[in-house]
């Protein structure tokens, strides 16, 4: 080891990993927080069996773990203690299919000082040139294991959450040290996203390899690397003919599912409605109120200011085109209803502004005079008018 310090030793010689041209990807899997279905253990464990990897960072226990909240198995052989299970909190350099590096950051959730430990995961970020951050999440949700299971998305990269599902709106969760890393990671400007399987939670206690796969194929998508999948797509396929046999033996298990499913299925047409809706954006929010005002005036605004169609006679002012139009329009009622849907943008003068016949008729008397003859007198004022 080399390189003391108070909450990690880097490892000497250094592994290789790679030219710091900002196109390393880090994956935070950290175990016992959010992880129905073990599918974050799932996900950071295929990872090390499957692919070359080689320490890069081990934390220290001492600094950062309770061992009375999660209590090492300890073998007895005989009258002897043989053996304690080691807690390994470490960051590897993890090669993918295509040899291409990548960084894991695995083991148990720090039960201690998480400030000064995200502090330190961010300084290896920053050390390190690592592009994005990839954080996996799993939780137990009211959903089917006989639909897709669905991956929800959040992060501080548009791009990268594009294809997924996002939260689409203001949610608080109870708080994680993976999530306040990347709280961290944000406040210096650094790209993070995490990945949050929704498993069924009839299954949340037990080990769901589906998850875990969903997870790294999102992973995969994210950081663009190779994982191999092949057995995580066999042991979720066990997983779901052995489900499918339980549901077939058991009436009461059946109907759950039935109720799930429908359940399910009406929430996506909900949603799938929702998102047709020309209001809705792409991450699920709508418009304020204050942001639709701000709309419509610009719509209005871009209507005032268009230029006169041809059709329209060009001769003269607009306030004179209608004291044209309106000479002849005032003996009877419906002349007056039909005069008030015949003022078009002639009645808007060149400054942007509305006129109205008090503004237009400045030869006629006033309105006040009581003339109901065949002058202006008469006239009822009207509003300001837009055509859409």
């Amino acid at each position: 080891m080399d390189e003391g310090h108070e909450m990690y030793e880097m490892q000497f010689p250094a592994p290789d990993v790679g030219p710091k041209n900002g196109g390393l990807t880090m994956v935070v899997a950290l175990q016992g927080y959010a992880d129905a279905g073990l599918a974050v253990a799932g996900s950071a464990g295929h990872l090390i069996d499957a692919l070359d990897h080689r320490p890069l960072v081990n934390f220290n226990n001492d600094e950062l773990v309770d061992y009375r909240s999660r209590r090492p198995a300890v073998t007895m052989v005989g009258d002897a203690v043989a053996d304690c299970a080691e807690l390994e909190l470490s960051l590897q350099v993890v090669r993918d299919n295509a040899g291409k590096p990548f960084l894991l950051l695995s083991g148990p959730e720090p039960d201690l000082r998480w400030d000064a430990f995200s502090q330190a995961v961010a300084d290896l970020v920053e050390r390190f040139d690592v592009r994005r951050t990839v954080s996996l999440y799993s939780a137990p949700m009211t959903v089917p294991h006989t639909r897709p299971l669905g991956i929800i998305a959040h992060g501080n990269d548009r791009e990268m959450l594009a294809g997924h599902r996002t939260w689409g709106q203001r949610v608080t969760v109870p708080g994680a040290a993976s999530l306040r890393i990347e709280l961290e990671l944000n406040r210096r400007g650094r790209t993070t996203c995490g990945f949050t399987a929704q498993v069924p939670h009839y299954v949340a206690a037990s080990d769901y390899p589906l998850a875990a796969l969903r997870l790294l194929e999102a992973v995969a998508d994210a950081g663009d690397l190779e994982f191999p999948l092949t057995a995580l797509e066999r042991e979720s396929d066990k997983v779901a003919e052995l489900l499918a046999e339980q549901a077939r033996e058991s009436e009461e298990v059946a109907g759950i599912v039935r109720m799930l499913e429908h359940q399910h299925d009406e929430e996506e047409r909900r949603r799938s409605t929702l998102e047709s809706n020309p209001l809705v954006r792409a991450d699920g929010s709508m418009p304020s109120a204050d942001e639709l005002g701000a709309e419509f005036e610009r719509f209005l605004a871009t209507q005032i200011a268009a230029p006169e169609r041809d059709d329209e006679p060009t001769s003269g002012s607009p306030a004179e085109s209608v004291d044209s139009g309106l000479e002849n329009t005032h003996d009877s009622d419906a002349a007056d209803a039909t005069d008030a849907t015949d003022i078009t943008d002639d009645a808007i003068e060149s400054d942007g502004t509305t006129v109205t016949d008090d503004e237009t008729d400045t030869d006629g008397p006033d309105d006040s005079d009581g003339d109901d003859g065949d002058g202006d007198g008469g006239r009822r004022p009207r509003r300001p008018w837009f055509r859409f």
